[in-house]
Parts: structure tokens; sequence; C-alpha cells
């Protein structure tokens, strides 16, 4: 009789943790990604990490079985959404790729007093980079203090002490994969108080 209030361990008490996969674009269940802005990349990323999950919800019966329940007019709207969904993911890709393609680098070399430099680089947030890794990487290659500065027009730049134009002008070019057209070299002089 004693053996029956004590759980075996075929049978568990406490209810198992489900394992649940995210999606590697828009870090929502696979489930849900339609509803996410990045569909497309979000199928794709599917189908190459997770072939039996994308089958199961991209088949050829798995959509036919989703939509054999609407009506026929909800149909249409689905079709619709889905046309326009595709539609703004593909404006919007298309808006980003040109806006970082015309996106400026600015490299500034500012004199601080006599012969002291510091150089300033603004516009690489818009190459899809993190300011702050940006200036840790800069301070261990150039073995001197970098940090992220908020500029007067409300934007952020990476400030470098010393004179390092040349060499943060063949990163970018290198490194991040900026367009030479598109990084400026300024040499800026600092004015005496008066």
């Amino acid at each position: 009789m004693a053996s029956e209030g004590i759980a075996t361990e075929s049978t568990p008490n406490e209810p198992q943790a489900r394992h649940v996969i995210y999606c590697g674009v828009c870090t929502l269940p696979p489930e849900y990604c339609e509803f996410g802005g990045t569909a497309k990349k979000c199928k794709e990323w599917l189908e190459k990490n997770h072939s039996d999950l994308h089958e199961k919800l991209y088949s050829e019966e798995a959509v036919a079985a989703v939509l054999s329940t609407l009506s026929v007019d909800a149909q249409k709207r689905a079709a619709k959404d889905s046309q326009k969904k595709e539609a703004k993911a593909a404006a919007a890709e298309a808006k980003a790729a040109e806006t970082k393609a015309q996106a400026q680098v600015s490299i500034k070399r500012v004199e601080r007093n006599k012969r002291k430099y510091v150089t300033a680089v603004s516009g690489l947030e818009a190459h899809g980079m993190d300011l702050k890794k940006v200036a840790k990487e800069w301070g261990k290659k150039f073995a001197t203090g970098s940090s992220v500065t908020k500029t007067a027009s409300g934007g952020e730049e990476v400030v470098v002490q010393g004179d390092n134009s040349d060499e943060i002008f063949d990163w970018v070019v290198d490194v991040a994969g900026v367009p030479e057209a598109n990084v400026d070299c300024v040499e800026d002089k600092k004015k005496k108080a008066t």
C-alpha cells in the first residue's frame, strides 16, 4: 500500500518543458514569422536550418489545408494581404540597401593643442556597425583611448586619441566594406580662443 503513494520514474509528477525553436531572423517562433516584417528571410532561414519544420508549415498540403478552412472572400483577402506584405518587405529591403550605398563616413582629424590630435569618425551606424564595439576594437588596435561621444547635431561619433586617420580609412574600406567614394577625410583645426 505504501508503494501507491510514491511516484515512479515512468510517471513524472511535474510537467515536462517544451523545446521551442525560435527564428534566427526575427526571433519569433516559426509559426509566427508571418506577422513580423521579414517573412521571406524567415522562410529561407527555416528551410536552411530546420527543413522538417519548414515542410510542416510551408508545404503545399499545409498551405492548402489552411486555405480550405477560409471562406472565398477570406481567401482573396489573405492572398491580397500576402502580396502587400511581400511588396512592402521588398521595398524596405531596397530602401535599406539604397541608404547604405549613399551613406557617407566622415573621418576628421581635429587638432587639440599644438601637436596633439584626435580622430573623430561619424556615419558608421548607417553601415550597420555597433559604435561601442568599433571603438573598443580601435582602442586595442591603435593602443590609444577610444570612445563613443554625442555630437552637437544629435548623432554619435567614435573619437580616437592620436592621428590615426590613415589607418582608420584603411580599416573602414577593407574591414567594414564601405566604398572609398563614401569615405570623406577632413582635417579640422581648432580655433584659438581670443
